[in-house]
Formats: C-alpha cells, structure tokens, sequence
C-alpha cells in the first residue's frame, strides 16, 4: 500500500512542477478554470452526459500531452546540454503533440459548447450585471499574472532550461 501512495505522491509532484515551472500548462490550467466554472456557476450551456465526458476526455489529453512534452523536454535536456537535430526533434514532436491535442479540445469544445442561445444568455446576463463583467475582466489579471509569472522566483537552474 506505501507503494502506490507514493506513486500517487510522485505523480501529483509531477503535475505540481509542470505548473509551476511551464508556462503553456498554466495556459491550459487557466483556460480550463475558466471554462468549469462558467459550465458549473451559470446554467446557460445544455450538456448531457456524453458532452461533459467529451470535455473532461479534451481536457485530460491536453495536460497529458503537456506533461509528457515536459517529460520529453528535460530528459533531452538531461541527455546533452548542446543542441543537437535529434534532440531538436524530439522536442518539436512532443510540442507538435500537444498542439494536436489542444487542437483536438478546441474542435470539442466547439462542438459541445457552441450554442448561440448560451451565448446569448450570457450576453444578456453581463447587461443586466455589468459588475459581474467587471469581475470577469478582473479575474484575468490575476490569470495573467499567474501564467507568466507561475508561483514566484524561478531557480536559475531552471531559467536554462525553459
């Protein structure tokens, strides 16, 4: 049991450093909350079962897609600090993979979320509530400081590699 709890531990740590250490993932975090909490906090968008499966399944390939292209990223790293074509490859494919995957969530979310009469509400909503537009705009600051800025200080260790 002390062994799969640590797996676990180690998993977690591996999602906890593509947090906090690669700014595309807190891209896709951030867009991620954003979506979840207008799906969960307003009842405008009509999703079936199927629908929130397809958007949790979107949303699962892109953070595993990045954290493999993180994976991919350091051990090529690790592997040689020069650059070479193999290593440039590599690293192209594994961030060609997370567009795909990306890609793929957009389409996904066209598809489910792509309802005029949501958006409509939505419109109608922030009129009757311009403060809760105001609060929206001001939510992305701190989404926008949070990307590029991640947790706080970054070793320098790791500014090499980035």
């Amino acid at each position: 049991m002390k062994a799969l709890f640590k797996s676990f531990f180690y998993a977690f740590r591996g999602i906890c450093f593509a947090a906090e250490k690669e700014r595309n993932f807190r891209i896709h975090l951030v867009c991620m909350l954003y979506m979840y909490t207008f799906l969960t906090v307003y009842d405008f968008f009509l999703l079936e079962r199927g629908d929130w499966a397809l958007l949790f399944l979107a949303t699962a390939l892109v953070f595993s897609a990045e954290l493999l292209n993180t994976a991919i990223e350091r051990t090529v790293d690790l592997a040689s600090e020069e650059r070479t074509e193999n290593g440039k490859i590599a690293k192209d494919c594994a961030a060609g993979a997370v567009l795909v995957a990306a890609i793929f969530a957009v389409c996904v979310g066209i598809a489910v979320l792509g309802q005029k009469a949501a958006f409509l509400g939505l419109l109608a909503y922030y009129k009757e509530n311009p403060w809760m537009f105001f609060a929206l705009l001001l939510s992305f600051i701190p989404a926008t400081l949070f990307i590029f800025k991640g947790f706080g200080k970054r070793s320098a260790r790791n500014e090499k590699f980035q």
